[in-house]
């Protein structure tokens, strides 16, 4: 692409374009990429950046991988898509086997869907319907934990954190949910016995308006990259089944390795009544998401009023989606996924260290494949991209939180020039 040719896609972008959590028009620049592979994004400018944020954590085995295309292209060859209602295909069925097989034994039943926003509005959809099923139609409430993200959706807003999240502009005309405080402490602390008895407390007190609990497990993503101790998402487990709830995990940022068990829920050896993948599924290659539930959930809502599940989104199990998620299921368990996400966590961990000194920063934490640096203050986020892409790096930063999620296949010396474009944005905080 010319000088020429790239100013004028800039031109047009930024008048007509609307990029995400941004006006318009845009005031920030945006930086043309015009081919990725392996974990290097190119710019028209012919300028290359390591990727650090696997495409908002879905390019897990990198850019243009051979064995990704050729399950795109054998399945263009045959169709692109179908509708999935009264109708089924062999890449749909190979990949709700597989997603079968490897979440938690209980899940059984796979609902595809073409976002990981819509896999929690169906999960919310099943837990609502579950009890209205049975009955219960006043059981429509949901508990959760602030400090959450869940989505972008209306049911997916109202299970964010309504005061301090993303959202909070529309909390006075979305549905009201039952909110404990964030889990305190880290992953490695000890539980605070206090939380947990509120938590207790909240449950009891709602338990005859509410159809289950919905969280994040261990890691909250969007709302903050904080971390908490499996302990929590344990006694969730406990009082789901103390109340007769269901629990509902968002595993679309933790699953598929990114925490450093294949699934979030694993570090507390839980397992939920429905469950949410998305992101990673496909390996950074098309847009899916699963909702996946128990045969309990699956008969309640089979049996009752409606007697079906009322939702079937227009491009739900599109055939290129399913059979490119398939090959890069296939593709991550044919690798040491488990040794690429230590690598990941050892080098991030050393490398971002440092910036645990400096007078900017108020915390620095590293879990599996995810390593962040929280400012004291919200960042500029122009200034800050100005800095990492100065080091080759592309990373995305938010509120006051620089943080990386690259792809598995990074080698040691892609991490580290991740972790010095990180400490060398953490510097720049405080400088005049």
């Amino acid at each position: 692409m010319s000088p020429q040719q790239a100013e004028r896609l800039l031109e047009f972008d930024r008048e007509h374009v609307w990029h995400p959590y941004a006006p318009m028009p845009a005031t920030d620049p945006v930086q043309p990429v015009v081919s990725a592979a392996g974990t290097r994004l190119t710019l028209a400018d012919g300028s290359e950046l390591i990727d650090g944020m696997s495409s908002w954590w879905s390019a897990i085995h990198g850019y243009n991988h051979p064995k990704l295309n050729a399950a795109v292209t054998a399945q263009l060859g045959k169709m692109a898509h179908v509708m999935f209602g009264g109708l089924t295909h062999p890449p749909a069925v190979r990949l709700a086997e597989k997603l079968v097989e490897l979440t938690p034994a209980p899940l059984t039943k796979v609902f595809f869907t073409d976002s990981g926003s819509v896999a929690v509005e169906v999960a919310i959809k099943m837990a609502l319907q579950y009890w209205r099923s049975q009955g219960r139609p006043e059981r429509h409430r949901l508990l959760t934990v602030r400090g959450g993200y869940h989505g972008d959706t209306f049911g997916d807003m109202a299970v964010c954190d309504p005061v301090n999240g993303m959202h909070h502009l529309f909390s006075d005309v979305l549905a009201r949910h039952v909110f404990a405080p964030r889990p305190p402490g880290g992953y490695l602390d000890e539980p605070d016995e206090e939380y947990l008895a509120e938590l207790k407390r909240l449950a009891a007190e709602h338990s005859g308006e509410l159809a289950g609990i919905i969280v994040e497990p261990v890691v909250q993503g969007a709302g903050g990259m904080r971390f908490y101790a499996p302990e929590y998402l344990r006694a969730l487990r406990e009082i789901a089944d103390e109340h007769g709830l269901l629990l509902v995990l968002d595993e679309i940022a933790t699953g598929f390795g990114r925490t450093g068990e294949f699934w979030g829920c694993d570090h507390a050896e839980v397992v939920p009544d429905i469950m949410c993948v998305g992101k990673a599924l496909t390996g950074g290659y098309m847009t899916l998401a699963a909702t996946l539930c128990t045969d309990e959930v699956a008969r309640v809502i089979s049996t009752g009023e409606a007697q079906v599940l009322m939702h079937g989104p227009t491009f739900m199990a599109n055939p290129l989606a399913t059979a490119v998620a398939a090959a890069s299921i296939d593709l991550l368990l044919s690798r040491d996924w488990h040794a690429e996400v230590d690598t990941i966590e050892a080098v991030l961990t050393a490398g971002l260290e440092g910036a645990r000194e400096l007078p900017g920063v108020a915390d620095v934490r590293v879990l599996g494949g995810i390593g962040v640096i929280e400012a004291r203050e919200p960042v500029d986020v122009a200034a800050v991209q100005e800095v990492v892409m100065e080091h080759g790096v592309w990373l995305r930063p938010f509120g006051r939180l620089i943080y990386t999620m690259p792809p598995y296949v990074s080698t040691e010396d892609d991490l580290e020039h991740i972790a010095d474009a990180m400490y060398a944005a953490a510097v720049s905080l405080t400088e005049d």
